[in-house]
């Protein structure tokens, strides 16, 4: 098995400005992919362009904003995407599938089982699995919000060696190089800090969805599943291979995390959380430092109708939240034991486990 690479490229970089595919432009990113597809590697494409692709060939003379107008576009652009993918890849000697998601499929554990297990297979097959939002389906509660997003749950879901997200601007700069030519390229980052997401921006093209803080948040959710990710853009021929082998224009971001387990991936990143807990210093440094599991002495306020089983964040004493976790306590048990020692909850409780979080089901956020 080949080492795994999602790329992800964006609506502005495959349409035109007025709308439709930019046909020359898919070619030149499709070359790329078969480039890095004949060094060896199992390649993964998230895209986006469905929207911007199909708005005016169903005769809106801009992009749509109402919810089913934009699914309407995307039910007969991603149909258009597709056939430009499938007759461009085709002409290289790769075969390419269609895979639709939406945040519930991520949400699903047998689900998204099912769609690892079926991206397994295309690529086993050799295969080159072209992975978009079911815009036509989704709704506000379930949508990625841009395929940067789903772009790192994909690379996260296949435990990929890295997640390349391709933009127009060659990286992440110390402020915005349109307006400041003071500006400098950040060329590596191995911590997504307050100053790293206050100098990434808003949201950019009127195309598309992502600006460069979906993009930075993107990386973040990569980096914590322990792939280390690229933003960038690609010069020339030859420029995807030279991000791959740590030679792109663009910011790398560097993780020292593993990759996580599929049960840790759907509770740090798919599970829909039930409740909170709020915990004190101790109780914080013992599970983000020490590799500890949350036990009620720590536990200084808790919210929701959560029960054993469920996932439930935890939040530090200034309102952070810093992770989730699988509780073991149902809410009403978590109030009770709230601040008491495990030899005190012994006493006075009937549970499982000591524990309300155990270290093994448990995803720090910091």
């Amino acid at each position: 098995m080949g080492e795994r690479i999602v790329v992800k490229i964006g609506s502005s970089s495959l349409t035109s400005d007025q709308g439709g595919l930019n046909l020359e432009r898919i070619r030149f990113f499709a070359d790329e992919l078969s480039a890095l597809h004949r060094a060896g590697y199992e390649v993964l494409l998230v895209t986006s362009g469905a929207i911007a692709a199909g708005f005016r060939k169903i005769g809106f003379e801009n992009r749509p904003r109402l919810v089913h107008e934009k699914q309407a576009a995307a039910a007969v652009g991603q149909a258009l995407l597709m056939q430009a993918y499938q007759d461009i890849f085709g002409q290289n000697g790769i075969g390419v599938a269609q895979i639709l998601l939406t945040r519930s499929d991520f949400s699903n554990r047998k689900r998204i089982h099912n769609a690892l297990m079926t991206l397994n297979e295309l690529l086993s097959r050799n295969v080159l699995p072209i992975i978009n939002e079911n815009d036509t389906v989704a709704t506000a509660e379930i949508k990625f919000g841009d395929n940067d997003t789903l772009s790192a749950l994909v690379a996260n879901l296949v435990k990929a060696r890295q997640l390349i997200i391709l933009t127009d601007m060659d990286g992440l700069y110390s402020a915005d190089p349109r307006t400041n030519p003071q500006a400098t390229r950040i060329e590596r980052v191995d911590q997504i800090s307050e100053d790293i997401e206050r100098i990434a921006g808003g949201a950019g093209s009127s195309v598309g969805t992502g600006g460069m803080r979906s993009k930075i948040d993107a990386a973040r959710i990569a980096m914590r599943g322990g792939i280390p990710a690229f933003i960038g853009r690609l010069p020339g021929e030859g420029g995807l291979l030279d991000a791959v082998n740590g030679k792109g224009h663009g910011t790398y971001f560097d993780t020292a995390e593993h990759n996580l387990p599929m049960k840790k991936q759907w509770v740090g990143f798919h599970s829909s959380p039930q409740g909170t807990v709020t915990i004190d210093e101790g109780a914080e440094a013992a599970i983000l430092n020490k590799g500890k599991s949350l036990l009620p002495a720590g536990i200084t306020h808790s919210e929701g109708e959560f029960h054993p089983g469920d996932v439930i964040e935890v939040k530090n004493h200034e309102g952070v939240t810093i992770g989730r976790g699988v509780v073991n306590y149902a809410y009403w048990q978590v109030q009770a034991a709230a601040g008491l020692s495990t030899d005190e909850v012994s006493k006075r409780l009937d549970v499982s486990r000591i524990e309300v979080i155990h270290r093994d089901e448990w995803v720090a956020f910091k």
